[in-house]
């Protein structure tokens, strides 16, 4: 059993913090909304009065933040968590922030510190069936690797600081544009009289296969676990993917690579944002693409 500091129990921290919980270890947790804090201490976290607590005598503090801003503020500023956790506390940030931010605040605490943000949304924060995309030092990484297993089903070692936030950029990208092209299929198969249980059978047989077709189809029907059998409800909403492409081309304008799918992808979200789309799933801009807002 390890003592863990968990900052963060929203629609993600809330449930991976359970899942620590449940596995037996001892989790202490911080939110600054206390519906939030509530509802982990119902599920057996032990609540808090600030962050700096929540990470003072954890052998490894955790942190689920909306940006940049609120990680370093946690770490370095007014959260005071660096100052607060153990010298041999690993620390670790499960945001999803820019690279550069992560670099620095990983520079700045002065002990081991690792970056992993996660792919698999809040159910898979529910199920504890993420996957991890970690920087931050290989010795690091292996004392924090049996905690991540307990909320995750895949937990990869990227590289040095900054690595996992390079690795989950680049697959929300794709993730985004491929969900875009899926979307813009099944609109197009309905206008030409296509079902969608047609469609999907023949996509997930052949070279349309993809993860935004089997896991998360953006109909209702072929797969009843997506949020299409649910009114678009989150899921991955789609102002966090909206987040996740700007975090894609600030990377991109600042190593100099053109990633002109990428931009499109970023600007249809927008648009979509605009359009009252903000809470729905992401996989709910086919009712943008259908002209239907």
């Amino acid at each position: 059993m390890a003592r863990i500091g968990f900052v963060g129990l929203g629609n993600m921290g809330g449930p991976m913090a359970r899942n620590l919980a449940r596995a037996g270890h001892a989790v202490t947790g911080f939110d600054i909304v206390p519906e939030a804090l509530a509802r982990a201490a119902a599920a057996g976290v032990t609540p808090a009065g600030s962050a700096a607590e929540a990470a003072r005598g954890a052998e490894f503090v955790l942190t689920m933040l909306p940006a940049g801003e609120q990680v370093r503020d946690a770490w370095l500023g007014t959260g005071g968590m660096a100052a607060a956790s153990d010298p041999g506390a690993v620390l670790v940030d499960c945001s999803t922030i820019d690279v550069a931010t992560a670099r620095e605040v990983a520079a700045a605490v002065g002990r081991p510190m690792l970056d992993a943000p996660v792919s698999g949304g809040v159910m898979g924060a529910e199920a504890a069936t993420l996957t991890f995309m970690v920087g931050g030092p290989a010795d690091a990484f292996a004392r924090a690797e049996p905690i991540l297993r307990a909320m995750g089903r895949n937990v990869l070692h990227c590289g040095e600081a900054g690595a996992g936030q390079a690795a989950k950029t680049c697959n929300n990208m794709v993730l985004a544009a491929t969900m875009i092209v899926t979307c813009e299929a099944f609109v197009l198969a309905e206008k030409l009289g296509l079902s969608h249980q047609a469609l999907f059978d023949v996509m997930s047989r052949s070279s349309g296969q993809s993860w935004s077709l089997s896991t998360y189809c953006p109909v209702p029907g072929p797969v009843p676990a997506s949020p299409a059998n649910r009114d678009y409800r989150p899921g991955f909403a789609a102002a966090l993917m909206a987040k996740d492409l700007g975090l894609a081309q600030e990377a991109a304008r600042a190593a100099g690579v053109e990633t002109p799918l990428g931009a499109q992808a970023l600007a249809l979200y927008r648009r979509f944002l605009e359009q009252g789309g903000a809470e729905a799933d992401f996989s709910g801009i086919i009712r943008m693409l259908r002209g239907g807002g």
